[in-house]
């Protein structure tokens, strides 16, 4: 069976299909950009060897519509859409309508659009792609799979907030979780590395990039995570400021006449790395510090402390910690910022070489110090994989209903 994987962002397209008989992939690619005068394509096909051969072409991709007719123009020239037999589709925010994957129809549709609010820039975008490949391929199955979905386990006590019950119950107004597909993949992953089945593992994920959070596994189930009802609240972001005092909001509304939309804005698209030292890029923060840049400095230190809390306060519920994991484009590539965390965490029994930690580059790999209490992983997240796992599995209990 081979499976197209969506995952329309607010400014690119990213695409993934693969021969699900052996989890390998054939083609990916992606359209950047979008909207802007410098948006371009991608499209590779993965061949025998680890051999990729890629076209990439600058186009001008005005919207999310004009991206997937380009992509499917791509396939379609390379006869590669015949042999399809369902899309899957990221969706971010499933609220509590959706807390598995399901088979797109109209009224599904409806719900998450009833849901833009809880995520603007993310479903809006994903409904964009939705629609498109909706109108395009509606013989095809097509499945939405929920970045919250994998957060359904959250016992009460972690998901809900100290607000009124008439909140929670009447507007859901509850902590729901986000980059499910990327943890529950990479928790997988490791308990593969590890030899060990999954359910019997105590486990603390770090999905690093521009967005990040951490999550708490169990037994193969979230007990908890940073991100809140919303993708702002938790670690600091690339541009979103993560855990905040809620009075801020108050004394920038009346001592700065800022308004609800402003501060917002703010929050999600100028603090956390880029609010501190005026970047948000993790690799030009790097460069900024080697020139003795003081603003970089606190930044990084701001970022790996917050992380040091959530693991420590993570380890706790848990009750131990067999491995910590690490990926996303931080936590799989910046060795300095593993080096920096984990240099915080003795007291937990964590510890890394630090010359695995600097060359090792196979997924996964261990960087813990030998004789060491808590094995600490770096992997590489395949969120585009899960979400074909994940319809597939979606069909299959489909055909059995």
């Amino acid at each position: 069976m081979q499976i197209l994987v969506i995952n329309s962002g607010s400014s690119s397209i990213k695409y993934h299909i693969y021969e699900m008989e052996y989890e390998e992939l054939i083609i990916s690619g992606k359209v950047e950009r979008i909207g802007e005068l410098d948006s371009y394509s991608v499209y590779r096909r993965h061949t025998s060897g680890n051999n990729i051969e890629e076209q990439k072409e600058k186009t001008n991709i005005v919207n999310h519509a004009a991206g997937l007719k380009l992509i499917f123009a791509l396939l379609g020239n390379n006869a590669v859409m015949d042999s399809i037999q369902a899309i899957g589709h990221r969706v971010v925010h499933g609220g509590e309508n959706f807390q598995l994957p399901i088979i797109i129809n109209q009224d599904v549709i409806d719900k998450i659009y009833e849901m833009t609010s809880l995520a603007p820039l993310h479903n809006a975008a994903n409904l964009a792609g939705i629609e498109k490949t909706f109108q395009l391929y509606p013989q095809l199955p097509q499945i939405a799979v929920f970045d919250t979905g994998f957060f359904r386990t959250l016992p009460a006590h972690a998901y809900r907030y100290a607000l009124p019950d008439k909140l929670y119950y009447d507007h859901q107004v509850r902590r729901y979780g986000f980059h499910g597909t990327s943890h529950q993949n990479v928790a997988r992953q490791a308990a593969d590395y590890l030899q060990q089945p999954l359910e019997t593992l105590r486990l603390i994920t770090l999905h690093l990039g521009n967005g990040a959070s951490v999550a708490a596994i169990r037994n193969g189930k979230c007990i908890d995570t940073s991100m809140g009802m919303t993708p702002l609240e938790g670690l600091i972001m690339g541009t979103r400021c993560g855990d905040l005092d809620p009075a801020v909001h108050f004394y920038l509304n009346k001592e700065l006449g800022m308004n609800v939309d402003e501060i917002e804005s703010m929050l999600n698209y100028d603090s956390g790395m880029k609010g501190l030292c005026g970047v948000s890029d993790m690799r030009e923060i790097h460069r900024l510090l080697e020139k003795g840049d003081n603003r970089a400095s606190l930044a990084i230190d701001m970022y790996c402390y917050k992380i040091c809390k959530y693991i420590g306060a993570y380890y706790t519920a848990l009750g131990g910690l067999d491995a910590l994991v690490f990926t996303a484009g931080i936590g799989e590539n910046d060795p300095v910022i593993r080096q920096l965390i984990c240099q915080q965490l003795s007291v937990l029994g964590i510890a890394i070489n630090p010359t695995l930690n600097q060359t090792a580059t196979n997924s996964p790999f261990d960087i813990c110090k030998e004789n060491t209490m808590v094995k600490v992983l770096v992997v590489e997240t395949k969120e585009e994989l899960e979400i074909a796992r994940q319809t597939v599995s979606t069909i299959n209990r489909e055909k059995v209903s």
